[in-house]
């Protein structure tokens, strides 16, 4: 039922744009009942290694990676020094949408990432750019930019904005050394069919330490008021997400067809922290693995509204779910007393725990995995919370977060159509296959 459903909104048409009411910058804004910029619409995401000649154990090792390099980003932004004069945020990502900016448009492709709100892409002239698949954004030769002022609101929710010449001007640190500088414009956006004016954007001119190959920018879609949501005026937004080395795309739907979607249970009630407004916090009471609850203090996964550590956030582009480590420990001691399997080394593949896969593989007993959320108990199939890297090994694809901070990330939320509601404050999930015609 679930799968039909999200395959008969997949086959939903490109919807009409309603005309465009002046945009908030604030989510209390959009609280005052505007009417969003669009009725809603379609993206679909392409892993960020698809299309690679890569093996299984190759994609997995190359993701394990990435969200290794983004939980350490993830760590900088709850702990960066105050007054630090660039500000620190997620960046990186495991999905790319594929748009067009400008008039004409322009197409290129950019990182999806719910763990921060800035949008932007690299421009011409460039002082220092990396290289990418599609001629890098002139926006001299579009119609429809403009420039940015720096007296606008949505410069003024830049962290650290500045000014020259009275156009605002950014600049984005990701923790891990890299960085994008430029000025802020506005400038029409197309996804598909639909085509969206006067998007505030980084036009960056100087873009450090990326040079990965994966896009040619990024699409923030945190709770923010410079993300996409933020400036669509959606309070619902959902995606699907196919395995990793799947062929078939995964889904992205805001506005009206998110709308559309019956919410499933479970859901967990959404937080925000007043701290890093960004991050959709969400509410989890505790875990078990088979039928045993674990020991786990339920404090360790609340948010500290003082000083905004602890808390579990749900993310997009992190690879595995890593829990604070006593929570981690508890999952894992639970996994290697149930298994009866032989515990191996898999850090060379980024995995603390792996076990030797039984010689007959139909006698593979994998325990249940449940997260306790507040609004219902999810159940994880096996596939999203055990994976093999290499023949012979079965590997745990959960870590250990050094700073207190839980991530629930993307591998358990394959093949889970993940519903984001701001206006309700509630995340729901509903079991699907994902990618499905």
């Amino acid at each position: 039922m679930a799968s039909s459903l999200y395959s008969f909104l997949l086959a939903l048409s490109i919807v009409y744009i309603f005309v465009a009411p002046t945009h908030s910058t604030s989510r209390t804004a959009l609280n005052h009942h505007h009417e969003p910029k669009v009725a809603g619409f379609q993206i679909m995401l392409e892993h960020v290694d698809s299309g690679k000649n890569l093996t299984k154990f190759e994609l997995l090792e190359r993701a394990v990676e990435r969200g290794s390099r983004r939980l350490q980003r993830l760590e900088a932004m709850l702990n960066g020094p105050s007054g630090v004069e660039t500000p620190v945020y997620a960046g990186d990502g495991e999905y790319l949408m594929n748009l067009s900016i400008g008039t004409p448009a322009q197409p290129f492709s950019a990182i999806m990432d719910t763990g921060s709100d800035l949008i932007w892409t690299q421009c011409q002239p460039c002082t220092q750019c990396f290289n990418q698949s599609t001629p890098i954004f002139n926006p001299q030769g579009s119609s429809s930019f403009s420039t940015l002022p720096c007296s606008s609101q949505l410069c003024q929710a830049l962290q650290s904005p500045t000014c020259s010449n009275n156009s605002c001007q950014y600049t984005y640190g990701y923790g891990d050394g890299s960085e994008t500088q430029g000025s802020m414009g506005t400038e029409t956006l197309t996804f598909g069919s639909v085509s969206i004016p006067n998007i505030t954007f980084g036009c960056g001119e100087n873009n450090q330490g990326f040079g990965q190959g994966n896009g040619a920018g990024l699409v923030g879609m945190g709770r923010g008021p410079l993300s996409l949501p933020s400036q669509l005026d959606v309070t619902k937004f959902s995606y699907c997400m196919t395995p990793i080395g799947s062929s078939t795309s995964s889904t992205l739907l805001l506005g009206s067809l998110a709308n559309s979607v019956t919410a499933g249970s479970p859901n967990t009630t959404l937080i925000q922290s007043s701290q890093i407004p960004t991050f959709y916090y969400i509410t989890l009471n505790g875990l078990s693995v088979g039928s045993t609850p674990l020991p786990i203090d339920p404090s360790v996964f609340k948010l500290n509204s003082n000083n905004g550590t602890g808390g579990i956030i749900i993310d997009s582009g992190t690879t595995l779910t890593y829990f604070a480590d006593n929570a981690y420990q508890a999952v894992r001691q639970a996994f290697i007393s149930q298994m009866n399997l032989s515990v191996v080394n898999g850090s060379s593949s980024g995995f603390d725990l792996c076990f030797q896969m039984p010689s007959d593989q139909s006698n593979l007993q994998i325990p249940t995995f449940v997260m306790h959320f507040d609004g219902g108990d999810l159940v994880l199939p096996s596939e999203n919370y055990f994976i093999s890297p290499s023949n012979g090994l079965i590997c745990l694809a959960m870590g250990s977060s050094s700073q207190g901070m839980s991530i629930f990330g993307n591998i358990q939320q394959q093949n889970l159509l993940v519903v984001y509601d701001t206006g309700n404050s509630v995340v729901s999930f509903l079991s699907a296959q994902c990618g499905a015609s």
